[in-house]
């Protein structure tokens, strides 16, 4: 067989914008419904994110990923919040030009930012934008767990304190189980370790989901270590802009004859599939082109969507902005990035 060039089909969905909430003067929630009649790539976790296609003349296009600050287990729309940054280009454009009716372009919710379990206690911390992801979280553990939930939460001052209504109607419907502790640097200064150690300390024995700005989310990572949380129990979602359109098909070349070429068996949703792997490609679009509806996002290595296990064999990985050493020693693997290195392996999406 020779060499063959295919392009992998990238899944998008089309999504209706159905309301447009102004929570602060530089935030918008966008309030939203399959515009395709079919809901099935709405499905998601609380914590979990939607990448959008942003209209662009740019070389590559442009795309921005958005975290859900509903709750599935409410049952609620699809909602995502866009705060104003400056010269942010997908947020000025968002907040300038969406508006209801209007119909974007997603690809289905992803990311790794998620409770094993809704019954735990929990620990949150969210600064600024930060808090959508962080009140998915909130809201699910409140409608379907059973434990305490407190959250600190970090603003510039009263004004641009996203979800404020909603929250204080929150704490109202769970007395005893949600506890919001707001920190406005009008008042009490920049968050720092000092400051923050002492007020962290009663929750050490919590699961603890940060998000935030840089600064913001290293300061708390440091604040739990230091009041004992072990690693495996802090949760961090970071964000960058993405550099390049994940919309956009990738060309690939198949030569099921090649003498390099390696064999993957991949498990996903319960399916087993064993595929022929080229060593110049990347497992990701390995995937894609043979039909697999394997999940990601940014296919830049930054955003965690993609992440799988290695169960078998060895991979290399062309960037990897997300994974820490230990999740690398445990086995996971980014496959937008991954590219083979035994003959054989076995990976899976199912653990």
């Amino acid at each position: 067989m020779t060499s063959t060039v295919s392009t992998p089909r990238i899944t998008a969905w089309q999504a209706r914008v159905v309301d447009v909430i102004r929570e602060t003067a530089d935030a918008h929630t966008l309030v939203l419904e399959p515009a395709d009649g079919c809901s099935d790539g709405f499905s998601y976790r609380p914590g979990q994110f939607l990448t959008v296609r942003i209209p662009s003349e740019r070389p590559g296009g442009a795309a921005r990923c958005y975290s859900l600050c509903s709750s599935p287990q409410q049952d609620e729309q699809l909602k995502i919040t866009i705060k104003r940054t400056r010269d942010g280009y997908g947020s000025n454009w968002i907040c300038d030009n969406v508006e209801e009716g209007h119909v974007l372009e997603v690809l289905k919710p992803a990311g790794t930012f998620v409770p094993d379990s809704l019954d735990s206690d929990f620990l949150l911390f969210a600064g600024g934008s930060g808090v959508t992801p962080v009140m998915s979280i909130l809201k699910s553990a409140l409608t379907s767990g059973t434990g305490l939930v407190t959250m600190v939460y970090a603003n510039r001052d009263e004004q641009n304190v996203i979800f404020k209504d909603e929250l204080i109607a929150l704490t109202k419907s769970y007395p005893g189980r949600l506890n919001v502790i707001h920190w406005l640097e009008s008042v009490q200064g920049i968050p720092e370790v000092a400051s923050l150690t002492a007020l962290a300390g009663p929750y050490a024995e919590r699961e603890a989901f940060i998000c935030g700005p840089g600064p913001f989310m290293d300061c708390i990572e440091k604040v739990l270590t230091e009041v004992g949380v072990p690693g495996e129990r802090i949760h961090i979602e970071r964000f960058s802009s993405l550099v390049t359109d994940p919309f956009a098909p990738i060309e690939i070349v198949v030569d099921e004859n090649a003498a390099d070429n390696k064999v993957v068996e991949v498990q996903i949703n319960g399916e087993s599939s064993t595929l022929v792997w080229p060593a110049e490609n990347k497992l990701l679009d390995v995937l894609l082109n043979a039909g697999i509806d394997a999940p990601f996002s940014c296919r830049e290595g930054s955003c965690s969507a993609c992440t799988c296990i290695v169960v078998e064999g060895a991979v290399t990985l062309d960037r990897n902005e997300v994974l820490e050493k230990e999740d690398l020693e445990e086995g996971y693997i980014l496959a937008c990035q991954a590219r083979p290195v035994s003959d054989r392996l076995k990976i899976t999406y199912d653990e």
